[in-house]
């Protein structure tokens, strides 16, 4: 009886351990299936859009309210030199004194759009670009330097702004209709009421107002956030021990302030022009990128192109 228990016991074990072994086997065999997709050319080419869109817009879901918040702070005092200069903390307060601090999320579904589509390509192309001149160096035994990756950052940023310009649109008139009087809100519910209203009233091409603008602040913010990010990582690898998740983050904090000097003054110009309607006698206030730097420079001042320059980078950082 005790040789047929034990008998019994080893046969369960060596069942058990077939059992795991096969499970082993089949978890191994789904891992290595999985590594063999990705591995794909499709998506090798593919891999660098996803994760650019993908991060884009946990990025905006994070920094939405600052975004807000820097839109407001650039359509305040428009066409007044004086006055009280808006502040953070000020356009924070008057946003939460209505009552809806939900407000300070006013254009996320835009905002996520625009990250599917701008941040996608802007991401995937400067990935593509730079694997492309990374080769063609290769080839002739040189290295990437920081003309290429100035290069590859203006492109990416120039074709994808003008893909993203109809969401960035949209983005910028649900965030700056609070501040219309109450009769002449649109009270877009949604990206897509929004893009539907703005062609409906004002016709397809309205969806790229300021599309000059929005391509040289991408150009200017890419040259700044993605070239100085791969420069600074790079000379950081070669000069400092840190850690790689240290590197990272310091390179994203340089990237981002030379993408916010270099981009502030073109976003604060395609803010006022994406936002602007025509007026009484049927003109826009604006007729095109120069006219807005001109009057604004005459009746704001030239500093007020960097106005809420902090607000901004905290907005941009995330982002690098």
């Amino acid at each position: 009886m005790p040789n047929t228990v034990k008998q019994a016991a080893e046969a369960a074990r060596a069942r058990s351990g077939e059992v795991m072994g096969a499970a082993k086997g089949a978890q191994s065999d789904t891992v290595a299936v999985a590594n063999n997709f990705l591995h794909t050319p499709f998506m090798k080419g593919a891999l660098p859009f996803i994760n650019g869109g993908l991060s884009g817009m946990v990025a905006t879901t994070v920094i939405q309210p600052v975004d807000m918040i820097k839109v407001r702070i650039q359509l305040a005092g428009e066409g007044k030199a004086g006055g009280p200069k808006a502040t953070p903390i000020s356009v924070t307060r008057e946003i939460l004194a209505s009552g809806k601090a939900m407000d300070l999320y006013t254009g996320l579904s835009a905002g996520l759009l625009r990250q599917a589509v701008y941040t996608t390509a802007r991401i995937g192309l400067f990935d593509t670009i730079m694997g492309s001149l990374t080769a063609r160096a290769k080839a002739k035994s040189k290295g990437i330097g920081f003309k290429e990756r100035a290069t590859a950052g203006l492109a990416a940023g120039g074709l994808a702004a003008m893909v993203g310009n109809p969401a960035d649109l949209a983005l910028i008139r649900m965030q700056s209709d609070g501040l219309k009087p109450l009769a002449e809100r649109k009270n877009y519910k949604s990206v897509i009421d929004a893009l539907r209203s703005i062609a409906k009233s004002e016709g397809v091409g309205a969806l790229w107002a300021g599309a000059a603008p929005t391509v040289v602040r991408a150009m200017a913010l890419n040259f700044g956030q993605l070239a100085f990010f791969s420069e600074a990582k790079a000379q950081l690898k070669t000069r400092t021990t840190w850690s790689t998740n240290t590197q990272t983050l310091s390179a994203s904090a340089v990237a981002g302030f030379f993408a916010s000097f270099f981009s502030l003054p073109f976003d604060f110009v395609k803010t006022r022009l994406q936002k602007q309607s025509k007026g009484p006698d049927g003109k826009y206030p604006y007729s095109s990128m120069a006219d807005c730097f001109k009057k604004v420079t005459k009746q704001e001042g030239i500093l007020r192109f960097y106005r809420g320059f902090g607000t901004y980078y905290v907005r941009i950082a995330p982002h690098a």
